[in-house]
């Protein structure tokens, strides 16, 4: 068996020479000087070399861990060259699947509006790329995804933390289902965060109601905001339904809105009787973008809708940013309006939630939609009187 002095003082020759270790293991000498380690082996009775590296780099503890290694696939059957070509193979195939790139990919099979894809974007672009985004997605761990977490969480965004983490989630459950990634690292850290304690989505009460009502009509902010903030709180729609509403979807002599499928969540035309105080808003705001296609188009470019952040922005600047989000206002009226008894089927029609049966859905909007005329109008009503209340 060789040892490391020996390794040491061993001198080129005109001829290549081998110094045997043990097992197969040696240490060839060129007459170059430079001294590599082998290892032959006999597999499927034809005899191999594997190359080790060379010495001093590797030295001959090294060299013999790794012969072991090698020695241990053979056993197996396994050959150690092959093995360490599909090795490399699967390095460089990990080093393709970034965290990012399979983050785009995952963003791509979404069937949501762009909108919404570019708000996610932006989030994993500002939160998750810059810790994670050109690593391996095979190679993250939960301790990567913590980190993530508890550094949104500490810059004061609990909500932003707990988006960040279903998505990361998602992704990674993509990855998994196409052989990218063995496991989620999100999930042995999933309760790690302390609850969202804004509760963004909670039901306001009638005084909330009123106050932010008042508040947000007399915040002097633009004109086009107000109406949409005010347009999704008298028809119970989503943030991004109302502010993307385009004129081609209304019909106000007969107080119809009629958003088709591609904008709804649940890809289904959605028909919303309109109270009379929607239809005056919406008088109130033809002079000013009826030459446009949407009702509220983007400050910048006209020829795009308003974002749903622009909500937000004014939620935030009112003080409201941490009791309410736009997506609460849903809650809010579905909670109201069942407290107030009506049906909460014509309700749940009315908020467009999925009837899982086709045929009592094609019914219930049929029979339910003067029922939800009568009930919007009432709705409408009740908001003025509450923004109206000393």
């Amino acid at each position: 068996m060789l040892t490391d002095a020996r390794c040491r003082s061993a001198k080129a020759q005109e001829k290549l020479y081998r110094l045997n270790d043990f097992k197969g293991l040696y240490l060839e000498v060129k007459p170059s000087g430079v001294k590599a380690w082998r290892f032959r082996f006999k597999l499927n009775k034809k005899e191999s070399l594997f190359a080790l590296g060379d010495y001093p780099s590797v030295g001959l503890a090294d060299a013999r861990e790794k012969c072991e290694d090698a020695r241990k696939l053979v056993k197996q059957g396994i050959s150690p060259v092959q093995n360490r070509q599909l090795e490399k193979v699967k390095r460089e195939a990990d080093s393709a699947n970034t965290f990012e790139s399979v983050a785009k990919e995952w963003l791509g099979l979404r069937d949501w509006e762009d909108v919404t894809k570019s708000r996610r974007l932006n989030m994993l672009q500002r939160v998750v790329f810059p810790s994670i985004g050109k690593l391996p997605v095979r190679k993250i761990t939960s301790a990567h995804v913590l980190e993530i977490l508890n550094k949104t969480v500490k810059r004061g965004a609990p909500t932003v933390a707990a988006e960040a983490k279903r998505t990361m989630s998602s992704i990674f459950e993509l990855a998994v289902a196409t052989l990218r990634a063995d496991t989620d690292p999100v999930w042995p850290v999933r309760n790690a965060l302390p609850p969202n304690k804004t509760q963004h989505k909670r039901a306001l009460s009638i005084e909330e109601v009123s106050k932010l009502l008042v508040d947000f009509d007399g915040h002097g902010g633009n004109f086009q905001t107000i109406s949409a903030f005010r347009l999704m709180w008298l028809t119970l729609t989503r943030p991004n339904e109302s502010v993307q509403a385009e004129w081609s979807e209304f019909d106000t002599e007969k107080a119809i809105w009629k958003i088709p499928a591609r904008r709804m969540k649940a890809r289904r035309e959605h028909v919303i009787p309109l109270p009379s105080q929607a239809v005056t808003l919406l008088d109130a705001m033809r002079p000013i973008t009826g030459h446009t296609k949407f009702v509220f188009p983007n400050r910048d470019d006209r020829t795009r809708s308003m974002a749903d952040a622009a909500l937000r922005q004014a939620l935030k600047k009112l003080g409201w940013a941490t009791k309410y989000s736009p997506h609460g206002t849903r809650t809010t009226g579905s909670t109201l309006l069942n407290e107030m008894g009506y049906r909460h089927d014509v309700i749940e029609t009315q908020l467009a939630h999925a009837e899982p049966n086709s045929v009592r859905r094609t019914y219930n909007h049929a029979i339910y939609f003067e029922e939800r005329r009568v009930m919007m109008q009432d709705w409408a009503n009740f908001l003025d009187t509450w923004k109206n209340h000393d």
